[in-house]
């Protein structure tokens, strides 16, 4: 889809990038030509992805919990010592379940929106400290979700991800003349490891209000992930990945 070498240079870093999204995310930014680093809260499941990612290319591994700033300064400093730099940064880590609104605890409302939108901030101030304002230059891509009629079922995350769409559209403006572009990636229901959460009638259900009548690929998703990376003049957009799903229907009954 995109000519080839044409992240050759380029240092980028994929949270969450041991599985589902976010290795489709490294595999395609390495074979096209990019170093990538990948962070993991799972030490074995890090391992297993970067032995089979540096197959397509340079890739590095950094165990790391997103809600924890003081592993994210680690994680900076492993990246100076092993690249000196970082062009992109790609907030995909992130995590969620399935509940009506009064069902959520204050443990799990609370472990929801520290993933999704406190590490996404943690993520994204550090590294514009550590290299993109330094450099003058940097690129952020934050995964969010299909909110675009809200989230009911999963209110915790609805919650957060919007919290990182404005964010994003706050941080283009303030950002935009220390050249820094962000932008977000809103999938819809994909075909990954991120569905083996949800039962199997649930997502049967789904994939049938999908006006396209599918569910969306990793790949799909990394494809519009590259395209926000290279498009140099926009910012503080969301590119919705999801069928045309936010126009029509409901994903699922709520009961």
């Amino acid at each position: 889809m995109f000519k080839e070498g044409i992240f050759s240079g380029q240092v980028a870093l994929v949270t969450g990038g041991g599985s589902g999204i976010g290795f489709a995310i490294t595999k395609q930014l390495l074979q096209y030509g990019a170093e990538v680093f990948i962070a993991s809260r799972k030490q074995e499941r890090l391992d297993k992805a970067v032995e089979q990612l540096s197959a397509f290319g340079p890739c590095h591994g950094f165990q790391l919990d997103i809600r924890e700033p003081e592993r994210i300064e680690a994680l900076a400093g492993f990246i100076k010592e092993k690249s000196g730099k970082l062009d992109l940064l790609v907030n995909n880590a992130g995590g969620q379940f399935p509940s009506p609104a009064e069902g959520i605890s204050p443990k799990g409302w609370m472990a929801v929106i520290n993933t999704n939108l406190n590490g996404t901030w943690f993520m994204a101030q550090a590294m514009a400290q550590h290299f993109f304002f330094p450099q003058k230059q940097g690129n952020i891509v934050n995964i969010i979700v299909d909110l675009h009629c809200g989230f009911p079922g999963m209110a915790h995350t609805g919650a957060a991800r919007a919290g990182v769409d404005n964010l994003t559209k706050s941080l283009a403006v303030e950002w935009a003349n220390r050249g820094i572009r962000i932008n977000c990636i809103a999938p819809g229901i994909i075909q990954s490891t991120g569905l083996e959460n949800y039962p199997p009638e649930l997502v049967a259900q789904v994939s049938k209000t999908v006006p396209m009548k599918r569910l969306g690929t990793t790949d799909e998703v990394a494809e519009a992930v590259l395209f926000m990376a290279l498009a140099k003049y926009i910012s503080g957009e969301t590119l919705y990945v999801d069928g045309a799903s936010r126009l029509w229907g409901d994903m699922w009954e709520i009961e």
